[in-house]
């Protein structure tokens, strides 16, 4: 089937089946362009739990469909591919998380959106690169803090709070693969661009020293800064899949990905053709057992409160 028949097809069949379409900012170009929401995992989870669709195509990765399953179960959630998994997530496991609640009884514990329903489960909340933050700040100063699994993102909350955490070791291959000599290399070809950086970039902390006025930011929240700055060159320091959306929120700026190789695969799976399937065949549908879910559902909750 052709593009433009495609897309015909993927929006006769979200009237049909009362259908909306939430990717993430990294996913394909082609996807992104017949969604109903764009945006960062926090936006997508405010999206989510305020749609009245009753099926929800959620182009991004497995954790991300998880989440709008616990937040609405009695809808169907559709992953159009279930390999569309994410490295970082895969780093923790529940029983890491029981063994640090077990040594640390009056511990809270706060995981990053990118982490399976069953570790949402057992946390007190759940934060995102945009409101990691605002959340630590929030919490009670004479308690321990477990922050998992981004070792980047716990970083910088670390140097944005002053509180100090229990940090797990886990990293995203793709923003871990982003060098300080990467970024050299950008900023010195490209001298009057403002700088954007994902927190969970494993050479963060040493870009705010290389250059002070590096704007530390998630996915949406360069959109908005993009959008806002009167700046026209933008060196950009995440997954390239952002790039799309920042041309289109922000047209006649230019923006310079500090690698061009920093590709997820998983976020790439999802294609135009398996959206097109997931809606037409109702597939693959991803839900949470109810204990789970309950557990999970309050530590989300907690996350789109906040920022």
């Amino acid at each position: 089937m052709e593009r433009t028949e495609l897309i015909r097809e993927v929006e006769r069949l979200k009237a049909e089946r009362n259908a909306v379409i939430l990717a993430h900012n990294y996913q394909l170009p082609e996807v992104q362009e017949v969604a109903d929401y764009v945006g960062d995992s926090l936006g997508l989870a405010r999206r989510a739990a305020e749609t009245d669709a009753r099926v929800i195509v959620f182009a991004g990765v497995h954790f991300m469909a998880e989440t709008a399953a616990i937040l609405n179960p009695d809808k169907t959630v559709l992953l159009p591919d279930l390999e569309a998994g994410c490295s970082l997530a895969d780093t923790i496991t529940p029983e890491d998380v029981r063994r640090w609640k077990d040594e640390h009884p009056d511990g809270i514990v706060v995981a990053y959106v990118n982490t399976t329903a069953e570790v949402k489960a057992l946390a007190d909340v759940c934060v995102t690169s945009s409101n990691a933050v605002e959340v630590v700040a929030q919490l009670p100063k004479d308690r321990p803090i477990f922050f998992l699994p981004d070792m980047f993102l716990g970083a910088h909350v670390e140097r944005e709070t002053g509180r100090k955490m229990d940090v797990w070791m886990g990293e995203c291959h793709v923003h871990a693969g982003i060098r300080t000599e990467d970024i050299e290399r950008a900023l010195a070809a490209h001298p009057g661009a403002e700088f954007l950086i994902h927190p969970e970039c494993g050479c963060s902390t040493n870009c705010l020293f290389m250059k002070p006025d590096a704007k530390m930011l998630s996915t949406s929240q360069m959109v908005a800064h993009a959008k806002e700055s009167p700046a026209q060159e933008f060196v950009i320091a995440t997954e390239v899949g952002i790039l799309h959306q920042l041309a289109k929120q922000a047209p006649g700026k230019t923006f310079i990905p500090v690698r061009e190789d920093a590709i997820c695969e998983y976020m790439k799976k999802i294609t135009l053709e398996k959206v097109y399937e997931s809606l037409r065949d109702l597939k693959h549908v991803i839900t949470v057992p109810e204990p789970t879910r309950q557990a999970a559902q309050r530590a989300i909750e907690g996350m789109i409160a906040v920022g």
